[in-house]
């Protein structure tokens, strides 16, 4: 449309007026929901730059009311809308206005429109979205701009020439996204949620925003710090327009000094100890900024400001020859939580940047040093919080749909999942996207690519990508269930817990999921009937005893070789009850400082282990004979000269087959059984 500077002028107030409207009808259900929730601007949501490991100078945020239909999967673009919903909140969710789930039969439709800064001759325009779940099709006036699959990870569109000039821009958006009902990753949401499953997410649920670059433009980066020599390298990638001789200079602020290097090659820049001094640590999480600017002719033609935190991890013997997990070369106990990231009213998203980073506070307040991101990927600035705040992190890759034949394999299965390879193509493609998209927090140091069973297959091969993808962090073996002897962590989950694998050469032993005791907080709940937890308890002081136990059990697994715990977890989740937070983080279960003052105890112990050794072993280690009646015995048949030589024998443990997470040598169903067995205690 070629408008006048007045018809431009009435069509720009116009859509003003309609914003305004808009945001009159949006009218959230915030029965249950966080603080952060009664304090978004439906005008402004998220108005934050989004990736700050990246930051260029020029962007517009495009979250908001857009207009939104929901129609039949083989239909075209909607002649008319069913109305508003505010970006970037998914469409199953309470904050985003409509509450209504996507079926996989249905398709989402989004529109907006906009009016960009006029790029100039040599300016690109370039469409940024953080993540969509889970197909998505980007539409600009009327013509196919770009298209993704992959709900976790963001993606870009260069929209530069499908631009009309002196008019505002239509941007529609198509979705598909079947959920659990499909093969592609969606961790733990569900259409039927329940238990450990949650509401399923569609839709744009991250910031769509816009950015004005060169015709040849740095597009990424990658940054690697060594401590020994103490060095950054930093590889900057290029898109857009080739050039001949494009150059890069990456130059460092705190210090001025600067290194020239070629696009795709790491270019490496001493780190002068005595200015570059502070290792980045949970207890020192010191940043540094670096600058990378791009060279055409002799010119700076593009420019981007990110930061770097000067850290190593490896798994490496400690001092008694135990393979422990070492930051900065020397070993750290974990302590941490694991944690999904959902909302009440945003599921995936949370309501404001504030309310995105007080579960990190919150962490650290509670004296933990580490956080299990659960199966999935948050914004980059959740990443930026940790950076600052001094949180470790590993990261779940999302798993592929539970729900779907063939896609989990049970605990004792000797063969991986057997999926087609459509399927593990997406699985791999959307896993390196994960990985590429967060290489440069400093605060990951764990990539964990299966969670128990879940989509579990290939295992050593994704394993030995991963590895090979990123030799600078660790990769952990399956979590939880079924390893295949590779990864640098041999991971158990055991509920309550604690327990171990016994520690094994050139691999940490870790509980990466333990606890989930469960108790339901009286206030707005998610569901009606009673919630979800492994042990389910009703006193706030029942959860704190139990849980002090339960952290006095972990403290003889430390000089066995446990290098870190996780406990389950940060909050209540919908039917979950098992958070040491309320799901709208209101109330803490157990004061902070009461699990803070817990916690410095088990560090404590971590830093000086004493050593045990086992006398009696379980049975889950190495089953033994006991004797054992199932009748009454006379008094005195617990003293060392009783005589139980009519009693029967049996290996341990004694229970039903069915009992889950034991080692059951002999069958017992009855009301009571008595059990002895002698041993020599060694000196």
């Amino acid at each position: 449309m070629n408008a006048t500077p007045n018809s431009l002028l009435a069509l720009c107030v116009a859509c003003a007026c309609t914003l305004q409207v808009a945001a009159q009808t949006w009218s959230p259900d915030l029965d249950l929901a966080s603080r952060w929730a009664h304090e978004i601007d439906p005008a402004q949501p998220l108005n934050e730059y989004p990736r700050p490991h990246m930051k260029r100078d020029g962007w517009t945020n495009l979250n908001g009311l857009w207009e939104y239909a929901i129609t039949p999967m083989a239909s075209g673009v909607p002649g008319a809308w069913d109305g508003h919903i505010l970006v970037p909140f998914a469409v199953e969710s309470a904050l985003s206005g409509v509450g209504r789930r996507l079926a996989p039969d249905e398709a989402l439709w989004y529109r907006t429109t906009f009016n960009p800064h006029d790029p100039a001759a040599n300016q690109r325009t370039i469409l940024h979205f953080g993540a969509v779940d889970w197909e998505a099709s980007v539409f600009l006036n009327g013509r196919l701009v770009g298209r993704h699959r992959g709900g976790h990870t963001p993606f870009s569109v260069d929209i530069t020439d499908s631009l009309l000039a002196d008019s505002q821009q239509e941007l529609v958006v198509h979705v598909l996204d079947p959920t659990d009902a499909g093969t592609q990753p969606t961790g733990k949401q569900s259409l039927s949620p329940h238990g450990i499953w949650y509401t399923a997410v569609s839709g744009i649920w991250q910031t769509v925003w816009l950015e004005t670059v060169p015709t040849t433009y740095v597009e990424s980066t990658r940054v690697e710090t060594s401590l020994d020599p103490r060095a950054l390298r930093v590889t900057a990638h290029l898109a857009g327009s080739r050039h001949a001789s494009p150059r890069i200079r990456v130059s460092l602020p705190d210090s001025g000094a600067s290194a020239i290097g070629s696009p795709g090659v790491p270019i490496e820049l001493p780190l002068d100890p005595d200015r570059f001094d502070t290792l980045w640590t949970p207890d020192t999480p010191r940043l540094y900024d670096y600058r990378v600017e791009l060279l055409l002719d002799g010119d700076v033609t593009d420019r981007v400001d990110g930061y770097f935190g000067v850290r190593t991890v490896e798994v490496a013997p400690d001092d008694s020859g135990i393979d422990r997990i070492h930051l900065n070369g020397e070993p750290l106990f974990q302590l941490g939580l694991l944690d999904q990231g959902w909302w009440p009213a945003g599921l995936y998203t949370a309501p404001t940047d504030e309310a995105l980073a007080f579960d990190i506070e919150a962490t650290k307040r509670m004296g933990f040093n580490l956080i299990r991101k659960h199966v999935k990927v948050e914004p980059a600035r959740w990443y930026y919080h940790a950076d600052r705040l001094g949180v470790l992190v590993w990261q779940d890759m999302p798993s592929i749909a539970g729900a779907w034949s063939g896609a989990r394999i049970g605990r004792g299965e000797a063969n991986d999942a057997n999926l087609p390879k459509v399927v593990t193509d997406q699985f791999d493609d959307e896993l390196g996207a994960m990985m590429r998209s967060l290489a440069n927090h400093p605060s990951i140091i764990v990539w964990i690519p299966f969670n128990e069973g879940w989509g579990q297959h290939d295992t050593n091969a994704v394993l030995e990508r991963a590895m090979k993808a990123d030799p600078t962090r660790l990769v952990g073996g399956p979590s939880g269930w079924e390893d295949r002897g590779l990864g640098d962590l041999i991971d158990m989950h055991r509920y309550p817990g604690p327990a171990m694998f016994p520690a094994t050469a050139g691999r940490a032993s870790v509980l990466s999921e333990f606890g989930g005791y469960g108790l339901a907080i009286e206030g707005p709940t998610w569901i009606d009937q009673e919630g979800w937890g492994d042990r389910t308890l009703t006193q706030t002081d029942q959860l704190r005893h139990a849980y002090e136990r339960l952290l006095r059990r972990v403290e003889p697994l430390l000089s066995e070789g446990l290098a870190a715990a996780v406990y389950t977890q940060t909050t209540d989740v919908e039917a979950e009850v098992n958070g040491l937070l309320t799901y709208d983080r209101r109330v803490f279960k157990i004061p902070a400082s009461d699990l803070a003052a817990m916690h410095e105890r088990v560090m404590d112990a971590a830093r000086r282990p004493v050593p045990i050794e086992t006398v009696l072993p379980t049975a889950e280690i190495s089953p033994s004979l006991w004797s054992y009646t199932l009748e009454q015995p006379p008094a005195g048949w617990e003293q060392a000269d009783f005589d139980h030589s009519t009693w029967s024998r049996g290996e341990s443990g004694f229970g039903t087959r069915a009992t889950p997470r034991t080692h059951v040598g002999t069958r017992w169903s009855s009301d009571d059984i008595w059990i002895r067995r002698q041993f020599t205690m060694p000196d």
